[in-house]
């Protein structure tokens, strides 16, 4: 076992590009953390007495909730789980909430870690993005935050519609001028039914530029390298030993699981998701049933999941495992069909392992889909 996700299905407003399942009405904020609680013991046993690495609140916006939540929740899990000695607990905060006094008290909390939604440090981006802060508190909160927090992660989204490559580059100094140890940095995208959908299909913003964001994308492997963050999966730069341990263990195939209303989990062979409604998934806790569904994943699934991940991360897809786990046919099919990417320089072999180059490592979601395959169970 890795670690429990706990989904705060919460929100003050919603961020214009936000596709999570999330609440703006506070009215059930109580309720839900009872029935977090609640679902906590009724899937106690499925940790089969697997010891718990991680414990990570996200969201929606899990600093929404008091500290007096925070730690029932946390709470829970130990009583229901075995936890080793020094968990990684993080707990992902917007810069509006984060005053000095509440960096305090999650400074005297069980928390260890914290994931800070910045996104960008021009207000006009901020306005752009419906986000609830403005550039000034998330500079202030970073400040306090840095004195009583040693592990800190903060997000940062590229590819903003006019954002130059100057600009870009000022906000990932102005974040490294607070000696962050860990960012986590994110192309914007459009996803179907959100307010930046409706925005470019009415013309109200530009559409976006694909190559201003790959651009954005090695401007910030570059500078971050520099400055002695690894480039350790796609989206995430860390100092060593400031690697996320929750996201690291997704990558890499550990068993999680996932509390709260669209939460996700994964034991190894199967995949289940809670419902993503709130009062569906408050009536049926308070009912003792678990409101989710549950897929096996097949051979191939497992395949085409490793194949996804691996080639994200810094490890790769190791051609041994694919092997021995896969079998010579996947191993087959996998050279086969790797062979254009590492002719074109987009994909290498290193010590019996697949990766993306640098060239690639933009592209690598879509040279996965390449390197999927519809079934050989």
């Amino acid at each position: 076992m890795s670690g429990i996700y706990i989904h705060i299905p919460f929100c003050k407003q919603a961020c214009h590009y936000c596709d999570f399942h999330f609440s703006t009405s506070m009215k059930k904020k109580d309720e839900m953390v009872l029935a977090l609680a609640k679902e906590m013991e009724l899937r106690k046993n499925e940790s089969q007495n697997e010891s718990i690495e991680t414990i990570y609140f996200g969201g929606g916006t899990p600093s929404v909730l008091t500290i007096d939540d925070i730690r029932l929740l946390i709470d829970k899990v130990y009583e229901n789980y075995k936890v080793i000695e020094n968990p990684e607990i993080t707990l992902e905060a917007n810069p509006d909430d984060l005053d000095e006094q509440t960096i305090l008290q999650y400074a005297n909390s069980p928390i260890n870690r914290l994931s800070i939604g910045v996104q960008s440090f021009f207000e006009d981006d901020l306005q752009l993005m419906n986000r609830a802060h403005n550039s000034v508190e998330a500079k202030k909160c970073l400040a306090f935050a840095t004195q009583h927090f040693d592990n800190i992660s903060i997000d940062l989204i590229y590819g903003m519609p006019n954002m130059s490559n100057e600009k870009w580059l000022q906000n990932i100094e102005t974040a490294l001028s607070f000696r962050i140890p860990h960012i986590s940095s994110y192309a914007l995208t459009v996803e179907p039914k959100t307010a930046l959908h409706k925005m470019i299909k009415s013309g109200s913003i530009p559409r976006l530029d694909d190559d201003l964001a790959q651009q954005h994308f090695y401007i910030l492997i570059d500078k971050l390298q520099e400055n002695g963050l690894v480039h350790y999966e796609l989206s995430n730069f860390g100092k060593p030993d400031y690697f996320s341990k929750n996201n690291t263990a997704y990558w890499l195939g550990k068993k999680y699981i996932g509390i709260g209303p669209s939460a996700h989990s994964y034991n190894g062979t199967s995949r289940s998701w809670n419902i993503a409604n709130n009062s569906l998934y408050l009536k049926a806790i308070a009912e003792n049933q678990l409101p989710s569904e549950t897929e096996t994943l097949s051979k191939t699934d497992q395949y085409n999941e490793y194949i996804m991940t691996g080639l994200r991360t810094i490890w790769g897809v190791s051609l041994e495992k694919i092997e021995t786990e896969f079998g010579t046919k996947y191993l087959e099919y996998l050279q086969k069909q790797s062979e254009k990417f590492i002719s074109d320089n987009l994909l290498e072999i290193v010590n019996n392992v697949l990766k993306t180059t640098k060239k690639g490592k933009f592209l690598s979601d879509g040279i996965a889909s390449d390197l999927f395959l519809l079934n050989l169970d």
